[in-house]
């Protein structure tokens, strides 16, 4: 989600230099299945160009249409899509949806400083878990759409507070949408109205730490490039360790002591040792276990990690299970590209934090994907 995050940004950027006016589509409640999920965004500009997807391409054609719409009239709308119903159906039947998706179509006004871009751009521009809040009325749809207004990160709130009591419980469900790791949807109910909120959880990109500036890293940066996680490459050979070999990686040409300093190694980084140097691969694993990073994969043989693990100091039991050696999924790889497709796979299950088990979906019983976030509770303020 952070990758289209970044492209949006990026791209109502360029509109803004161009002179073009633009529009957010967010979805924020599903019934049933659908290509994307809610917290699913999408910029449109007056002309026509679409970043990010709000379904695999079937809807995308009409939203274009309503939210240029929402850009003349300078209005929020909600639309909804039932590709359960035969009028609707030829909408999803590429997919073989069978849903109904609440879109909610949103101007984005420049001279706003609590504009939804405003706020997507502090979570693009910080490494931190965040909640997006995204308002909207299911019930009475013609009413006011109060559209994306709040953001909480760490110990921040930025966008619209005031002291009522809908703020309050905003805040304190944005907490436990934090503190649960998990995406919520929640119905305010007042005397005066009901309005319903998408709390979308948001982490910050991978970050991938690649020890090494051999040939076979290159098709492990293209993959991590492509996933949009953000690559440190790490090598103390400058002639291997350049920007032609490497694009888009951040250089770090440093001895194996010095090649994490300026690196904030954090919960969402992960790093893979493959210098096919012993004595650098070990040097970098002793002081990668010291940092909270999740992933810690070594490349090569059983037995060269094990080797490894005896000759490196103090090795906890909790550190050891943040070590993958040999790395990488076990799809019989064999060429550096299908190595790096294994690897780049297993630091994504990794990522996952157990929510997947990396096993085929022909095998899975039930949906794709955890049905919470399409579950409205509830709740008087």
């Amino acid at each position: 989600m952070i990758k289209e995050l970044e492209d949006i940004v990026r791209a109502y950027e360029e509109a803004n230099r161009n002179g073009l006016r633009t529009a957010l589509a967010t979805v924020v409640h599903v019934d049933g299945s659908a290509y994307r999920q809610p917290g699913a965004r999408m910029l449109v500009t007056e002309n026509g160009e679409l970043t990010g997807a709000i379904s695999g391409g079937c809807l995308e054609g009409d939203a274009l249409r309503k939210a240029q719409l929402v850009i003349m009239q300078q209005q929020p709308m909600l639309v909804t899509y039932d590709t359960t119903d035969e009028d609707d159906a030829q909408l999803g039947v590429g997919l073989g949806c069978n849903g109904i998706i609440h879109i909610l179509l949103e101007p984005i006004v420049a001279a706003d400083a609590n504009n939804p871009i405003h706020l997507i751009q502090l979570i693009t521009g910080n490494r931190q878990e965040c909640i997006l809040i995204t308002l909207f009325n299911l019930e009475k749809r013609k009413e006011r759409q109060p559209g994306t207004v709040l953001l909480r990160r760490d110990n921040y709130v930025d966008g619209y507070t005031d002291n009522s009591p809908l703020c309050a419980a905003l805040l304190r469900d944005a907490q436990l949408a934090m503190d649960e790791q998990a995406t919520l949807i929640r119905t305010y109910i007042s005397p005066e109205n009901s309005q319903t909120a998408l709390l979308s959880y948001i982490t910050p990109a991978v970050q991938l730490l690649i020890a090494g500036a051999g040939n076979d890293a290159q098709p492990l940066l293209h993959i991590a490039r492509i996933m949009g996680w953000q690559v440190h490459l790490l090598d103390g050979r400058p002639n291997y360790a350049t920007a032609a070999r490497f694009p888009g990686a951040t250089l770090h040409v440093a001895k194996a002591a010095e090649a994490l300093q300026g690196i904030n190694a954090d919960a969402y980084t992960a790093a893979v040792l493959m210098t096919h140097n012993y004595n650098y691969d070990l040097a970098m694993l002793q002081q990668l276990v010291q940092f909270p990073v999740p992933y810690i994969g070594v490349l090569g043989p059983a037995k060269k990690l094990q080797r490894m693990l005896e000759e490196a100091d103090n090795i906890t039991a909790i550190q050891r299970a943040r070590i993958y050696g040999p790395s990488g999924l076990d799809i019989g790889a064999a060429t550096p590209e299908e190595i790096a497709l294994s690897i780049a796979a297993e630091v994504k299950l990794v990522m996952s934090r157990g929510n997947y088990k990396g096993a085929s979906l022909r095998d899975k019983d039930g949906a794709i994907h955890s049905r919470r976030a399409q579950v409205i509770t509830s709740q008087h303020i």
